[in-house]
């Protein structure tokens, strides 16, 4: 048998997630991006290096647990929640000093596009 699409199962589990962080800020019929968007980084920034490995299924098992538990429209981060072309920007939080000073970045976020990509297969 041939598949197109072979991913790993996630190693992060999202059954046991707190979504209160995004539900509880993210509210129709409006849902401002002023807050669904902070919401939603303050929820998948820790842990983006997982939702970003195309090699499991971890975008995938997360937007169904956000979707289950918030009844989000479809695309909706996705369409309120842009920061330029490569996804959104997880600033990582400031390391207290260690006997080295090393710098600290901004990383990408590619849930934006990976959600783009399951957008049709949630419709």
């Amino acid at each position: 048998m041939f598949r197109l699409l072979q991913s790993a199962e996630c190693p992060e589990n999202f059954e046991d997630k707190n979504y209160t962080i995004i539900t509880s800020r993210c509210k129709g019929p409006e849902y401002p991006a002023d807050q669904c968007c902070p919401a939603f980084k303050e929820f998948a920034c820790p842990i983006r290096d997982k939702i970003n490995d195309p090699k499991t299924d971890c975008a995938q098992t997360m937007f169904s647990y956000i979707n289950l538990y918030g009844r989000f429209p479809p695309g909706l981060f996705a369409h309120k929640c842009r920061e330029g072309k490569e996804g959104l920007k997880c600033d990582e939080p400031t390391l207290p000093p260690s006997g080295s000073a090393a710098a600290v970045h901004s990383t990408p976020l590619l849930l934006t596009a990976g959600f783009l990509v399951l957008l049709p297969l949630m419709l």
